[in-house]
């Protein structure tokens, strides 16, 4: 099998040496990396290393997983609706090999010791719920089940994408785990679309938490991509130009801090309302309704049957609908103000109609409340940018865009608040999910 870029840009390696003389993995590296090729060599050689340390032996590939932002459409993928969002140049790097053992093995940097998940047994383990070797199993399952083969490896990774960041941790794990099954035993032929489904269903049914597609498609596809889930088996995926690269803006999220409560029942609660409120009006998610008009005739059934909070989150799906559309239309057109007010139209839905800037139940936890009112005020002081929540909410980080120029007074103020390091700066990056091979398999 020929060594390749997931994307399709081919790379042929010569020498079975990682070393910075070698032409195919320096065009590898500035392919992802840009002006950082040469820092992101010494991070995969660091890597090599571990993992000879680790198994005795040299890997035979080399992947990198990039972590993603949501633009727009936030909380409409469980429902078939439609989303922004991008992959950013921090990214999960891992390096792996086949095994004898029927067995996976995974070392990950700031983890005590390897998760291991033997293939004899690829039904979900109750023990394992909400842990990575959870999402290795189930990986393992649904490709097998798909008719894919599975085996054994060993891996190391390294990853930018903390866990709790923001940018998808899980979803990057995901994409790493599921392309060296694609890349080692089957030749590749598994698309990256599919490999995204097959992170999503691990998610759901062995890992324990309810996630739309988006994350992983993100991750998979690269750059800024609007995705339509009416048919959420084939998902319209359209790559969207890199307007913002070229305006001067800059992204970033912040750290507002977690919540103590768990947070799976405030996520799940949001589609599950979201459904009941598309069944009263004969649908199964509210894709399935044909209108907004259709939802406002019904408010006043729905209010007795379902309560007030569905029925603002269903007014939310179909206003943010609408956004991701205008959100679309105006990168195209290169008509960025337009973008950014729509980008801060749907923070304002999010916080005040979706309702997950905190936990119901814990009421004085609102760091994400906090930090887009005080980037708000801040954003209308020096006349541009936006901000709104980031992912699922409840508690984690938000999204900002502002002036390049403006970047140094934003830190300082918000790090004032939510202390230092809280802010990371975050480009996005115009490749996906990538392959490195050394050998040919």
């Amino acid at each position: 099998m020929d060594s390749q870029l997931v994307n399709g840009t081919p790379v042929n390696p010569g020498s079975e040496v990682l070393a910075e003389e070698q032409p195919s993995l320096q065009t590898f590296l500035k392919d992802l990396y840009g002006n950082d090729a040469a820092q992101a060599l010494t991070r995969y050689m660091s890597l090599e290393k571990k993992f000879v340390s680790t198994y005795g032996s040299e890997p035979s590939v080399f992947i990198s997983a990039p972590g993603r932002v949501e633009i727009g459409g936030n909380h409409t993928d469980h429902n078939n609706g439609r989303v922004i969002a991008a992959s950013v140049t921090l990214d999960l790097i891992g390096a792996a090999a086949k095994s004898d053992d029927n067995t996976i093995t995974l070392w990950s940097e700031g983890y005590p010791t390897a998760f291991r998940v033997t293939l004899d047994q690829l039904r979900p383990v109750d023990d394992e719920r909400i842990t990575t070797s959870a999402l290795i199993r189930g990986i393992a399952a649904r490709c097998a089940e798909a008719g894919y083969s599975v085996g054994g490896f060993q891996a190391c990774v390294d990853s930018q994408v903390m866990p709790g960041s923001g940018l998808s941790s899980s979803a990057c794990i995901e994409m790493f785990i599921g392309m060296v099954l694609n890349v080692l035993y089957n030749r590749g032929k598994i698309s990256v679309e599919e490999l995204a489904a097959i992170g999503q269903f691990s998610e759901n049914v062995y890992f324990g938490k309810p996630c739309g597609l988006m994350d992983q498609l993100a991750c998979g596809v690269g750059g800024i991509v609007a995705i339509d889930f009416k048919d959420p088996v084939h998902p319209g995926i359209q790559q969207i130009p890199l307007v913002l690269e070229k305006s001067d803006l800059r992204l970033a999220v912040v750290h507002t801090g977690g919540s103590h409560a768990d947070l799976t029942g405030d996520y799940a609660a949001i589609p599950k309302e979201m459904r009941a409120v598309a069944k009263a009006l004969g649908g199964n998610v509210l894709r399935d309704v044909p209108d907004e008009e259709t939802l406002l005739k019904a408010i006043p059934a729905l209010r007795t049957s379902l309560g007030d909070r569905a029925v603002l989150r269903a007014l939310h799906y179909m206003s943010e609908m609408d956004r991701v559309q205008k959100q679309v239309r105006s990168l195209q057109e290169d008509r960025v103000n337009d973008f950014l007010a729509q980008v801060n139209a749907s923070g304002r839905s999010s916080a005040m109609v979706l309702q997950n800037s905190y936990p119901a139940k814990v009421p004085a936890e609102q760091g994400i409340t906090l930090a887009l009112t005080l980037t708000a005020a801040y954003l209308e002081k020096i006349g541009q940018g936006a901000c709104r929540v980031h992912g699922g909410g409840f508690a984690g980080t938000i999204l900002a865009i502002l002036p390049a120029n403006a970047v140094g007074g934003y830190r300082t103020m918000i790090e004032g608040v939510f202390g230092k390091g809280s802010l990371c700066l975050i480009d996005i990056r115009p490749t996906g999910t990538a392959v490195f091979e050394r050998t040919v398999l």
